[in-house]
């Protein structure tokens, strides 16, 4: 597959990486030198120095034979024009934008993006995808991170292994015999920030991140056979009233009626603005690090404090100070990948990266095969796949044991119809089953071609 990339800032350059090391055609645009040096340097893709939306730029990175354009620089209406200019001058199949301002997204402005005005197949808003991203974590307490697939009907949770974890040094083998009939299967741990897909025989150590796949059904069990047992947060404070803070703030007014908000924003007007679109959302004017805006926030009866403004060091400071001032529970919005592996030894319960998260929803629309959903774990380490099976697939009909897996590739979990399977060596995967993976970066293709249709199909 041939794709541009539009953009070498963090996403753009991550969509690259993980598209150059499946063997993708990739060719990076930006007006940066710096940025397009360092790509030649690190990566194994063509990268060229040029305004993404100029045609003559379009046409020597290749967009005649191109199949994808993803526009993600820092200018929503380049992304557009992008867009746009390879799909009029080029016919690009598939085009991907990232979208920030949320005008643009209005629902009465809906035909915007069509075929007919601005043919873009996907738009991507950071925003909105994080504000769902923290919303999902709020709903399983204990939990660092929490992607829903199969229509809910599994979840993948990643949990923090504190002194207290039930199942410390039990080789993973043995989960089953100690909970018979819960269904969770271990596919990650994340021990000193190096990541590990286990085998039977590995254990869990103080500190360790496990990422698990679950039957929802059992989620509040395998919660409890990690230590974790923490009661849903039904008030939440919100510093930063920013789009991320806003679209969190609507998302819980929408979903959530049982959960009562706070937002604590410096900015007056911007304060006014966001009280103003809320309805039920109590909105404070202040300073997140001031503890006497706190105590008015009253974040002493928060169960979770979410900090989300735009600056790294202030969101890692606010949270900090909230759970000494009573709150239970931090989650912070961390942009700086630096400062990832420090905050958790600081007391940060849980971190969003908004790269990461962004990254994830653009490679559901990348995956090729029957790949339903893609989400991107820790930095990119490794992708869970929710990939459904084809009569004619690689991997049905035939047992686990027997199938040449590649390295790197986990089974989860396999769901037929509403029925939940935990993988065992004798598990027979069928047609239209549903199948979540584990699988670490350099495998993702072979996956991809796994649920591809068998060429003797033809």
């Amino acid at each position: 597959m041939k794709v541009i990339v539009c953009g070498a800032g963090q996403v753009g350059s991550n969509i690259a990486r993980y598209l150059a090391l499946e063997g993708n055609s990739v060719t990076v645009i930006d007006q940066s030198p710096t940025l397009i040096q360092k790509l030649h340097d690190t990566l194994d893709v063509q990268a060229m120095v040029g305004h993404a939306s100029y045609p003559d730029v379009l046409e020597a990175a290749g967009a005649a034979e191109s199949d994808m354009i993803v526009a993600v620089t820092q200018t929503d209406e380049v992304n557009m024009v992008a867009c746009q200019v390879a799909h009029s001058l080029f016919n690009v199949p598939t085009k991907i934008a990232r979208v920030r301002n949320q005008s643009y997204l209005k629902p009465i402005w809906s035909d915007l993006f069509t075929r007919e005005h601005l043919p873009i197949d996907v738009i991507i808003s950071p925003e909105i995808e994080v504000a769902r991203a923290i919303a999902r974590r709020l709903q399983v307490p204990g939990a660092v991170d929490m992607i829903p697939l199969a229509d809910g009907r599994v979840r993948v949770i990643g949990v923090l292994c504190t002194d207290n974890c039930p199942v410390l040094h039990t080789p993973l083998r043995q989960l089953t015999g100690l909970f018979p009939g819960l269904g969770l299967e271990v596919v990650a741990i994340i021990r000193n920030d190096k990541p590990i897909i286990p085998t039977g025989d590995d254990q869990m150590l103080p500190g360790d991140e496990v990422y698990f796949v679950c039957d929802t059904r059992h989620l509040q069990r395998g919660m409890a056979a990690f230590g974790h047992e923490e009661g849903e947060a039904r008030r939440i404070t919100i510093l930063g009233g920013g789009n991320i803070g806003l679209c969190l703030a609507e998302e819980i007014e929408t979903k959530y009626p049982h959960v009562s908000a706070r937002i604590v924003e410096m900015n007056r007007e911007r304060a006014q603005y966001v009280a103003q679109r809320l309805n039920r959302t109590m909105v404070l004017h202040g300073d997140g690090l001031d503890p006497d805006t706190l105590d008015e926030a009253n974040i002493r009866s928060s169960e979770t404090v979410v900090a989300v403004t735009n600056d790294d060091e202030g969101n890692i400071l606010a949270s900090l100070l909230a759970k000494r001032y009573g709150c239970r529970r931090a989650i912070t919005l961390i942009n700086k990948t630096s400062y990832s592996a420090m905050v958790a030894p600081l007391g940060i319960d849980a971190i969003v990266s908004p790269r990461g998260i962004t990254v994830s929803t653009i490679l559901q629309h990348v995956r090729r095969g029957r790949i339903r959903a893609v989400h991107s774990l820790r930095e990119g380490f490794a992708e869970v796949i929710e990939a459904e099976a084809l009569e004619t697939s690689a991997v049905v009909n035939m047992p686990l044991r027997d199938i040449r897996l590649p390295s790197g590739v986990i089974v989860g979990a396999i769901v037929r119809g509403e029925e939940v399977i935990m993988p065992r060596p004798a598990t027979v995967i069928r047609p239209k089953d549903r199948v979540i993976i584990l699988a670490t970066v350099g495998q993702v293709k072979k996956v991809e071609k796994l649920f591809a249709v068998r060429l003797e199909f033809f």
